[in-house]
């Protein structure tokens, strides 16, 4: 495994949810830490325990190809490099298919796939240049199939699966690591209108932050493509 001393990670849509759960684990395990939210009061807020000496935040806003190129620049200038890129950012959305209004669509498109396309583009020079760079992608069994009328949110994630998989190959040779990770329902604000499944029993933010961690810390000559996480039986694919 790689040891986290001095290596640099990048977490998007740190101040809430998945985000924050992977930014706690991580910063207990001693990586250092670029975390990126928009709202940055609770971003304030959940660091104000954390090391600073190996913590900075920055405002991030995935529908801004400026911000998200300022937001890299900072951190490599800071670090001094970037050794991990995790994507957790994203936006939910009931949209289907017979919907007239794109509206919906568009965002999702924006937020869910464009966002972390272009984090990952913006950051691969520098996680080439580590030699062990690490992309996480956080995706989601919808990801991987279809079983409700949530097209516009399939679609997105859909997208960003083969995001992650132009990214493996793309990096491969340098040493880059791609994973998604593909979960079905977390307990987070997203999942507030889940039925059918109480919150203890979904799949908890901390427990798929660990999943992350193993991705981050695996070497190169044990990749995981994709990590699929379910808390109930159902399609997988």
């Amino acid at each position: 495994m790689l040891s986290p001393d001095g290596r640099v990670v990048m977490v998007t849509g740190a101040s809430g949810g998945i985000g924050r759960a992977i930014a706690s684990s991580l910063h207990a395990k001693g990586y250092s830490l670029s975390l990126g939210a928009r709202n940055m009061d609770k971003l304030d807020n959940v660091i104000a325990n954390y090391d600073k000496t190996r913590v900075m935040t920055h405002a991030y806003e995935a529908t801004d190809a400026a911000n998200n190129k300022a937001w890299v620049e900072a951190t490599a200038e800071r670090f001094g490099g970037i050794d991990a890129l995790v994507n957790s950012a994203g936006m939910g959305g009931s949209v289907n298919l017979e919907d007239d209004d794109e509206s919906v669509f568009d965002a999702l498109w924006a937020v869910n796939a464009k966002g972390p396309m272009r984090m990952i583009r913006l950051s691969l020079p520098h996680l080439r240049a580590s030699g062990s760079g690490r992309i996480v992608n956080v995706s989601s069994l919808s990801g991987k199939r279809v079983i409700n009328d949530g097209t516009g949110y399939a679609m997105s994630k859909f997208a960003l699966m083969a995001i992650s998989h132009a990214a493996r190959r793309a990096g491969w040779e340098d040493g880059v690591r791609t994973t998604a990770v593909c979960p079905g329902w977390v307990n987070t604000e997203m999942a507030a209108s889940a039925e059918g499944i109480s919150r203890d029993t979904m799949i908890q933010p901390e427990d798929l932050a660990e999943l992350v961690n193993t991705a981050i810390a695996l070497p190169n000559n044990a990749a995981m493509a994709e990590m699929l996480v379910n808390c109930s039986l159902g399609d997988m694919f």
